[in-house]
């Protein structure tokens, strides 16, 4: 559960009762849209876990999703440091975009978006199978073969370290992650669940 931000702690003067609201990918960090709220909908968002904004056009409260059910399931919301603006973290249901678009912004994937990406097409192959998808014959062929794979990948990653072959390097450690994803997902995981594992960690590293 996320903590609430205090409506108090706003300077609703400064932006004239309508805050400028950033809605950001919880796990990808993707910027999916802008919006604007007033006080009602910034308590409606917070108590619902849903992003409602205040639609200027509509001239009433709307909460993303309403018609399309591509619902914004708030995790965080983060108050800037001159209290004029709001960033709210979520888990998108379906595209975010009225377009059918991940996001509003047209911007190709890069870093954590595109792993992101990466992970959620693989998921896919997982749970609909395609006789001409690697990643389909994997899952069919089961654990031990999956396992066994990463297993040879690190290995190959650990010779061409040795080597000193930076372009083997970078493709059999490609190689090992596509891999390792695939035995995660497996398991009904995905990164994020080791990048928490991480945070939990990295203290003692």
């Amino acid at each position: 559960m996320f903590k609430k931000i205090d409506i108090m702690d706003i300077n609703w003067n400064k932006v004239g009762n309508m805050l400028p609201v950033v809605v950001q990918h919880n796990l990808s960090g993707q910027v999916l849209m802008h919006g604007y709220m007033n006080q009602e909908a910034l308590i409606k968002t917070q108590n619902e876990n849903t992003v409602t904004f205040y639609s200027r056009k509509k001239k009433r409260l709307w909460t993303k999703g309403e018609v399309s059910k591509n619902y914004l399931y708030v995790k965080d919301i983060v108050l800037d440091c001159d209290q004029d603006a709001l960033l709210i973290l979520v888990n998108p249901v379906g595209n975010t975009c009225h377009l059918n678009n991940s996001s509003c912004f047209k911007l190709s994937s890069t870093g954590l978006s595109f792993f992101y990406d990466l992970e959620e097409f693989l998921k896919f192959r997982k749970n609909n199978f395609l006789n001409s998808s690697y990643t389909s014959s994997l899952h069919k062929s089961g654990i031990n073969r999956m396992a066994q794979k990463v297993a040879e990948e690190a290995i190959e990653v650990a010779i061409s370290a040795v080597s000193q072959n930076r372009i083997d390097f970078i493709n059999e450690s490609s190689d090992l992650i596509y891999h390792f994803l695939v035995l995660l997902h497996s398991y009904n995981l995905d990164f994020y669940e080791i990048l928490k594992n991480l945070k939990i960690r990295h203290n003692s590293f």
